[in-house]
This record gives C-alpha cells, structure tokens and sequence, in this order.
C-alpha cells in the first residue's frame, strides 16, 4: 500500500459528526460520487449491505448527514450540515436509504445509485476505511480506485471506435492512463497529481462522441504524486536514522510528511498550526457548553473545574487532561467541527491530552503563541506513530475494534507528550508501544449506537495511559516489545474478535438491559 500521510490520514480530518467513518468518508465519497455524476442530482439511493457494519447503526453514527450534506454540495464544516437532509429537500434532491444484499468485501461497503436531472444515471461501490479515509471501488461495473488524492478524469463511450491512440497522444507527461471494457461500454481513466491542461480539456468537452466525461477534483488535504525520497521505510530504520543524525520524533514526523506530500516545512508547519487551533477551538467551544437532542450525555466537562474551586480535587494535570477529553467529546457529540486525530470516536485524546501537558509545563497555556513550535513538533511526534500504526491495521472499528480507535490514539499521545517533554526519538516510540500494549484488545461497543458511552471513558483511559506511558519511557521504563510487533499484534487480534464487538451495536455494554433501554427511548423521541 502506498504510505499513508499525516495530514492525509491521521491528524484529519476537520470534520462535523460522531464517527469519522460514517459521516467523513461518506461527505467525501458523496462529493466524489457528484463529479462522476458531473450533472445535478435529482435522486439519490443508499443502500448498506445487509451484513456489513453500517447496516443496524448508520443513521445513529450519521451517515445520512454526511451523504446528505456532500450530495447536496454543502462543505463538512457549514452550519447546515446539522440539518443537511433539510437542506437537501429544500434543493428538491430525494435521497433514500436502505439496508439491502450486494457483493462487498469490506464491513463498510455503500451502494450509490445517482440520477441527474437530464436521466443520466451511475451506480458507484465505496468503502470506508476507517478515520475517513475511503475508496471508490466500482463506477457503472468497472473497476476503479478512486481515494480523493489525485486530479481524475473518467470518459465513457459506447462508440466502436477505440480512441485510446488520440487520447494516449494528448496526454500530457506524468498521467496514469488506464482503459477497460465491459460489454460495449469502454472507460478512459486518467489520474495526475496536477490539474489537467486546458488544451486537454477543450479538445474532451468539444469531442464528437466522448460525451460522457467525469472531472474529478481531489478532496484531501494534500495532493498524492509528489513524493520524494524517504531516508527511512520502517519504524526500525526510522530509530537507525533518528540514532545517526540525533533527531527527535517531531522532527522525524515533518520529514516524513514532507517527503509523503512533497510540501515544504514551512507550509506543513502553518497546516499543522491551523489544525491545532481548531482542535483547541473545540475544546473551548465544549466548556462553555454545547447542546444537541439526539445525544445521550449532558455537558460534563465543566465539572472538574467546579471540584476543584470547592476544594474536593486537587489540580492537576490528570484532571486538565479529563477536562479537555471531555470538551472535545462533547463538541463531538453537539456536531461542532471537529479534528479526528486518528479518528472522530477517539477524537479526544490526542488534543486533549497535548494541551493539559502542554499547559502543564508551561510551553504554551493553550496558546499558540511564542511557544507554537513544540506543539507542533510534538503533533508531528503522534502523527508519524499513527501513520505507521494506518500502514498496518488501520482506524477501522468495524474491522478491529476500539483498540485501532482509542489504542492508536493512545500510541499518538504518548509520542507526542515525549516531545514536548524533551525525549528523544527512542523514548517517544517506547512511549507509544507501551500505550498501545496497554490497551490491545479493546471492544467498540457504542451505547444506543451513539459515540458517546463508554467512548468517553475509553478516550479518557487512553489519554491517561498515553500520560503514564510517557512518564514511564522518559523515566527509562523498558518497552520490552517493539512498536513495530506491537502494531501487528493489534492486527492479528482484530482478526479474531467477533463481528459483535467492532462497532456493530451487538455485543458488550451495548447490549446490557440499561443500554438497550436508552436505545428504545432515544429511538422512540
């Protein structure tokens, strides 16, 4: 598989909703899917494969809203996403959903059948892959792959003439060029890491007979096909590398990511900074207090500050680290914008738990100010963990449980706190292997199919255990297991929990006799 970035598939995405699976993947597979349509919509059907995960919980995780809002061209920050199937009435756009049976080979497989106002119809396959990140796999029969990373074109002809020599000679250097047949249809592929030139595009939208052309606009952060050479392919080549030059991880992850997106420090940097700034602008926006109907928690986050005023807490970083948790969490569960980092169900634990240490050493109260710079070292610190923890199991609840969600989570913090701490490169990977140790195994068992209960608890749990683990490797605390082998045991045991614990509302605290009481209630108000 191809490296996984930073930006790309770890601190990301800015986004609105309980899951990033369920409703950033299916905004940005929506968006997608409205480009191949390359007309507007007038009628839209959802289907979710009857054995997949989606199927018993994807109106409680918000996927309606993701797909609602990106068919209805709305962006996954606007307001109007909270009321995104409003808005998409209002267009005069009918999207229906349904649980049905199709070929899938993936637990977060979707159907798409698109039809615009002139008739023209497509039928597209997508899955989520955790964290946000996805796939279109199949337009109209034919095989593509399709992750919102690069410039597309799709052409669809079914003229005999072949025209794939008047193509390939207009191509311009450096575009994948790909054709495929099915039946009498005939699909034109072109991919680049560039806009298409003009001259390309007048000669296709001027054809005689290549009508039915998709342009296709990348919808990630950073553009793919411009990677450069990586000093280091492995986490233990990464250590070989960090050992010879005396690097920290911070560091290591810039470099990482500048050779992943081909940007230059400078630019990433100031990415990073805004990202950053949204994550504490959740934080901010959960303590003054959020509120939305169709959660299950109240506003909880304020009350470690009020334990603390009456005297029957001490302050503490521990309790800094509870309280930006749950702000986070809570801005999560109102739909506020959010940063998943790695994911929207453990969404609180990186950025809740940077700020309190952060805070708690005084590098930046919060702020970025003269002291941006090592939160940014320290979020590039957990960003180059979480890209090799994607390079192996992935974000997918719904394929490995909450221990590729919360645990991966965990793993990012702990390396992150051990750069804002001063650590070397060594102690930021023990950190993070001992943090994800710790929580190897854990279930996704969502109360009511929200994400809210126990993933409070368990984004909690991880940031204090990314907290501990720190202070662990900083304090010259063994790891014993290498990070590499620790990541692949995660894969390993997700392939042997059952289906009922990754995210399927079926098993664990899920299915206790409170939990399906609030389930019946919430789905009856």
């Amino acid at each position: 598989m191809k490296n996984p970035g930073i930006l790309n598939d770890v601190i990301g995405p800015v986004m609105r909703g309980p899951s990033s699976s369920h409703t950033a993947a299916s905004w940005r597979i929506a968006r997608v899917a409205l480009d191949i349509l390359n007309q507007p919509l007038k009628h839209a059907l959802i289907e979710f494969d009857r054995d997949g995960a989606w199927a018993p919980n994807y109106r409680e995780q918000g996927t309606p809203m993701g797909f609602d809002g990106g068919l209805s061209g709305l962006e996954i920050t606007d307001e109007r996403m909270k009321s995104a199937g409003s808005y998409a009435q209002q267009k005069g756009i009918v999207i229906e959903y349904l649980v049905s049976s199709f070929p899938a080979d993936h637990p977060n497989t979707v159907r798409l059948t698109l039809l615009g106002m002139s008739g023209k119809t497509v039928q597209i396959i997508a899955v989520s892959l955790g964290g946000g990140s996805f796939e279109i796999r199949s337009v109209n029969g034919f095989p593509v792959r399709l992750n919102g990373d690069l410039y597309a074109l799709m052409i669809f002809s079914t003229d005999n003439q072949d025209y794939r020599d008047e193509l390939k000679a207009r191509i311009p250097p450096g575009v994948y060029f790909s054709i495929d047949q099915l039946g009498d249809r005939i699909k034109y592929e072109f991919k680049s890491t560039y806009p298409f030139p003009p001259d390309l595009m007048s000669h296709l939208q001027n054809h005689p007979v290549l009508d039915d052309i998709a342009v296709i606009s990348p919808i990630m952060p950073v553009i793919a096909g411009r990677e450069t050479e990586m000093p280091f392919s492995s986490i233990s080549s990464l250590m070989d590398y960090a050992g010879e030059k005396g690097t920290d991880l911070g560091d290591l992850g810039l470099i990482y990511e500048k050779c992943i997106s081909g940007c230059s420090g400078e630019d990433l940097n100031a990415r990073m900074k805004e990202i950053i700034n949204i994550i504490h602008s959740s934080i901010d926006a959960g303590l003054k207090g959020t509120h939305y109907a169709d959660r299950i928690l109240a506003q909880q986050s304020h009350l470690i500050s009020r334990a603390e005023k009456e005297g029957r807490i001490r302050e503490s970083v521990v309790n800094w680290i509870i309280e930006n948790v749950s702000a986070l969490m809570e801005s999560k569960s109102a739909m506020e914008v959010i940063v998943a980092a790695p994911t929207a169900g453990s969404c609180g634990t990186v950025g809740g738990a940077l700020r309190a240490v952060s805070e708690n050493l005084g590098t930046s109260a919060g702020k970025l100010g003269n002291s941006a710079d090592e939160l940014v070292k320290a979020y590039f610190a957990a960003g180059i963990v979480g890209a090799y923890f994607a390079q192996g199991p992935g974000f997918s609840a719904e394929e490995h449980g909450c221990q590729v969600e919360c645990g991966a989570a965990s793993g990012m913090a702990a390396a992150g706190i051990v750069q804002l701490m001063g650590g070397t490169a060594k102690q930021a990977i023990d950190a993070a292997s001992m943090a994800i140790q710790n929580m190897i195994g854990l279930i996704c068992d969502p109360v009511a199919d929200r994400v809210e209960v126990p993933c409070l608890g368990k984004n909690i749990s991880a940031a204090v255990n990314a907290y501990t683990s720190a202070i662990m490797a900083i304090s010259g605390f063994d790891a014993v297991i290498p990070l590499d082998q620790v990541i692949q045991t995660v894969r390993e045991v997700g392939k042997t929990m059952p289906s009922c614990v990754k995210c399927t509302g079926k098993g664990g605290l899920a299915m206790t006799a409170t939990a399906l009481e609030i389930k019946n209630r919430m789905s009856m108000s």
